[in-house]
């Protein structure tokens, strides 16, 4: 599909100024003259304003706002809470309590026409979100890259996520579990969405900084998009820190913590922390709008003509497609991984949304030391993005490798409160830079100007790629009543997907593919 804007054109650069951002190897070319070079990089278009200090800032505070404590962490507790709260031990039958002493462990809600656990219910709802999520990056995402819709989109999937939290207040009984899953639904796909949305925008502000404008060349491009997606991952983890710290001050205070609505206060308040901090992105974000819809296309299918056309031309985006694949599956893994850990953990701490604050506090704060730590590394000896990531993706595949140790044994494998805060510090220190640096791989690969239409195939593959765990896993599940069975699926998930990035992603010509592709589609 033809889209009718200025062509990019590559940057000539003298050899000495590029240095090791350019590899001799790949497709550079050359224009007969000796030391001279062309490289392939992203455009700066001269028409889109310059990133002000105060932009900049206000995307910083966004997601410094948008840290997930409230409709990542602190609603799928409340859900699961008020869930088990109103279901009934299959052991001792209808009418009993899931939290008596006597219970047996096992607990089952009423569902279409049988029963099914808790755990499994939980996971029901997450493969619902995914599957949301799918229908909706597919069908929008790509309209944000024309005109000012892109904008539009991040402030009406961030309102909604508002409502939705502030509508966590009414969760006060237990027959109110359904409508606790239906608001825990539209938290997570909305919260999931501006999380995507809100990532496509950063490789355009990298392209129009002042020292992108100075710079002008890949190595140079590429660190600045990792600066500002390390700044911006630190900023969240920040949040995250600020918000469990003021979450502790609520849940210990002798006013409130007996009261049996401190968990909705809880939501409530780190909810407002981010109307708060995010509202000013959407004031002070200057206008740099994509080109105009073509005529007689329509935003709500001009995605999947879009997408269609991207996959009909994979061969021309092979490393693209192939990241988009691969991550697929690892997002898959570490996505339902993680909501598995979390159901063990709401279960050995009795849904305790003092012990959860503790732990946020504690990955927390070990993620914004290696949030710089990594970042400090990687700047000073010129590392890759690839292999910055690929320190994340080792250490991802050991979570459900624990895991599985715990079908065998209750000595280890998440079945003591040591093993939780263990993992809260490694999560902090090593797979919290994992969404920063899966991103920016993205941005790597995404052909410059279709930043919103990649970021949502990014979508898929990330917040929405979780069809597959939570299916085969509740299944699993039910089929043993046993939730760490679950663990040896997702650890094979995991390291098939880290094997395919590590051998079958090459950056350099991948991000050289994505511009040569973006200037075919705009008929350079």
């Amino acid at each position: 599909m033809s889209i009718p804007t200025s062509p990019q054109t590559p940057i000539r650069h003298d050899s000495a100024d590029v240095g090791d951002a350019v590899d001799s190897k790949s497709d550079t070319v050359s224009d007969g003259k000796a030391h001279k070079t062309i490289a392939f990089i992203a455009e700066v278009r001269k028409d889109e304003p310059l990133v002000t200090k105060r932009e900049l800032w206000s995307y910083y505070l966004y997601y410094n706002g948008d840290n997930g404590s409230g409709p990542y962490s602190y609603t799928q507790t409340l859900f699961q809470n008020i869930a088990t709260a109103a279901g009934y031990d299959p052991v001792s039958g209808p009418g009993s309590s899931c939290l008596a002493d006597t219970a047996s462990g096992q607990c089952v809600l009423p569902w279409m026409g049988s029963t099914k656990s808790v755990s499994s219910i939980v996971l029901v709802a997450n493969g619902v979100s995914f599957a949301i999520m799918t229908a909706l990056f597919t069908s929008i995402s790509s309209a944000g890259d024309y005109g000012t819709f892109g904008r539009w989109l991040l402030f009406v999937v961030t309102a909604i996520c508002w409502a939705s939290q502030y509508a966590c207040m009414s969760l006060t009984s237990p027959d109110r579990w359904k409508l606790a899953m239906v608001l825990y639904i539209i938290g997570y796909v909305t919260y999931g969405a501006t999380l995507i949305f809100y990532a496509a925008v950063f490789p355009r502000l990298a392209r129009n900084t002042p020292r992108t404008r100075k710079l002008q060349y890949e190595l140079g491009e590429s660190m600045e998009k990792n600066r500002i997606s390390n700044i911006s991952l630190a900023q969240s983890n920040i949040g995250w820190v600020v918000m469990f710290a003021l979450n502790l001050a609520l849940l210990t205070a002798p006013k409130t913590a007996n009261d049996p609505k401190v968990q909705n206060y809880t939501v409530v308040m780190d909810n407002s922390y981010w109307v708060l901090l995010g509202v000013w992105w959407f004031i002070f974000q200057l206008p740099r709008p994509g080109p105009p819809l073509p005529k007689g296309e329509h935003y709500l299918t001009v995605g999947w003509k879009q997408v269609w056309a991207a996959l009909k031309t994979y061969k021309q985006l092979p490393y693209t497609f192939v990241y988009l694949v691969a991550f697929f599956l690892l997002a898959d893994g570490f996505n339902t991984t993680a909501t598995l850990i979390a159901i063990c953990q709401n279960e050995k701490f009795h849904f305790s949304f003092l012990e959860q604050t503790y732990l946020g506090l504690t990955a927390g704060i070990a993620s914004i030391f290696s949030t710089f730590g990594f970042w400090y590394i990687q700047r000073y000896w010129k590392i890759s993005t690839k292999k910055m990531f690929s320190i994340n993706i080792i250490v991802t595949t050991l979570f459900p490798l624990w895991g599985m140790i715990g079908i065998w044994t209750d000595k280890f494998g998440f079945h003591n409160a040591w093993e939780f805060w263990a993992y809260s510090v490694i999560l902090g220190l090593f797979q919290l830079p994992y969404f920063s640096y899966s991103q920016t791989m993205m941005a790597e690969l995404s052909p410059p100007g279709f930043d919103n239409m990649f970021f949502g195939l990014f979508g898929l593959s990330n917040r929405a790629s979780s069809l597959i765990g939570p299916n085969v896993i509740q299944a699993i599940i039910d089929k043993t009543n046993n939730t760490w069975q679950g663990f040896p699926f997702l650890f094979a998930l995991c390291m098939s997907a880290s094997l395919v990035i590590w051998f079958g992603v090459d950056v350099t010509k991948g991000r050289r593919d994505a511009v040569r592709w973006a200037v075919a589609q705009r008929g350079g």
